[in-house]
């Protein structure tokens, strides 16, 4: 009997950790589910797409689109319901995963032809890993799995019968007492989670700036608040609270560092000022995270196909003492930005307003790339 191959294109999360629907970001001229869509295409008999619950994306070149449910497994579900009942074959493959290339398609969809109830692409675990509380894993014991996965089709469904929940489908198979057979996977086939990863897809698809040569460009970025008066209103810098300070009036946390951050970034861009993109006339804003905005600028940021390389920051403060607190704040800043952020302090002394301690403000510098920027971890690992 001939094989009827259907595979269901997950689209449905909302992108917390990214900062919006990564999967409608744009890659080149297409969007990145159009490209997962693409590849699905040439390896089905069909393809259903699952979306956000109530959205329909214009242009999603499917055979059916269906709504998804709150949760992954659920959403898999919805798209399993719209599966022909003739299908034997049925492939889940994660949306945010444009990169996954013909050839993983056709390891997985083999493997399961050949015999195997379920197949995943899996690549090796490189870093040292290490619990939490203490302890190195042995990496030679784990893989790092992928999508697509292909299943048997009545298999998949029975694994789905009870509304059970897992990261993905192969362990709900795997519960079931099949076994999961493991394929060759792709570094290249990355999950986009975070905005740089956005780029990484970019370079792995081949999908550079106009002409392709690397980009450099810089920013600067200001910001200055005046101290409140309010006694509940606390100090936030680069992300870190200094509690029992005076804090600073804004329409958001006041967190000027952050701001001059971000405004570097959207300088290096031509995308404007801080302002512009979150208004204090908004209230969506009032005392919104900086970091959740600086987040957001650096979204857009890759939209524009560039990442930061690095950004400096000087901050002018008389009071409070910022030496204590200097690698927490780089920390928090650099997780953001998904580059090494500095932070220096600089006193006013004792000119102007600043000197006199009626504020705090900020200047940084960004430098950004239209290349792959490939950061050392912070963390010593062996290799």
């Amino acid at each position: 009997m001939a094989e009827r191959i259907w595979t269901i294109v997950v689209a449905a999360g909302s992108g917390r950790r990214y900062g919006g629907a990564k999967q409608f970001e744009r890659i080149g001229t297409d969007r990145v589910v159009d490209l997962s869509l693409a590849t699905a295409a040439r390896h089905s008999d069909g393809v259903v797409v699952v979306v956000p619950p109530g959205e329909r994306p214009g242009g999603l070149t499917a055979d059916r689109v269906v709504d998804g449910g709150a949760t992954r497994s659920e959403s898999v579900r919805c798209g399993l319901a719209a599966v022909p009942d003739d299908a034997t074959i049925v492939l889940v493959h994660d949306a945010a995963r444009p990169a996954a290339s013909d050839a993983v398609y056709e390891r997985v969809i083999g493997a399961v032809q050949g015999g195997a109830v379920a197949a995943v692409p899996a690549i090796a675990v490189s870093d040292t890993l290490r619990r939490k509380v203490g302890g190195v894993v042995n990496r030679d014991d784990l893989a790092a799995v992928q999508t697509p996965q292909a299943f048997r089709a009545d298999r998949l469904r029975s694994a789905h019968e009870g509304a059970a929940e897992a990261t993905d489908d192969a362990a709900l198979v795997e519960a079931t007492g099949a076994s999961v057979v493991l394929v060759d996977g792709d570094r290249a086939n990355v999950k986009i989670t975070e905005p740089y990863d956005l780029r990484l897809v970019s370079e792995a698809l081949g999908l550079k700036n106009a002409g392709g040569e690397m980009t450099l460009r810089i920013g600067n970025g200001f910001d200055i608040h005046r101290f409140s008066d309010d006694p509940d209103r606390v100090l936030v810098l680069g992300g870190v609270r200094f509690e029992g300070e005076r804090g600073l009036v804004g329409h958001s946390d006041a967190d000027v560092v952050a701001h001059a951050c971000a405004e570097a970034l959207l300088g290096a861009v031509g995308r404007g000022d801080l302002g512009s993109h979150f208004p204090d006339t908004d209230e969506r804003w009032r005392g919104a995270d900086s970091l959740q905005l600086l987040g957001e600028v650096v979204r857009m940021v890759a939209e524009d196909g560039m990442a930061a390389v690095n950004i400096d920051c000087s901050i002018i403060a008389e009071t409070p003492k910022l030496a204590p607190r200097r690698e927490e704040m780089q920390a928090k800043l650099s997780a953001i930005v998904g580059a090494p952020v500095t932070v220096k302090g600089r006193r006013a002394e004792g000119i102007g307003g600043l000197g006199r301690r009626e504020g705090i403000a900020a200047i940084a510098t960004a430098l950004l790339t239209s290349a792959p920027v490939d950061h050392d971890d912070e963390v010593v690992r062996q290799e």
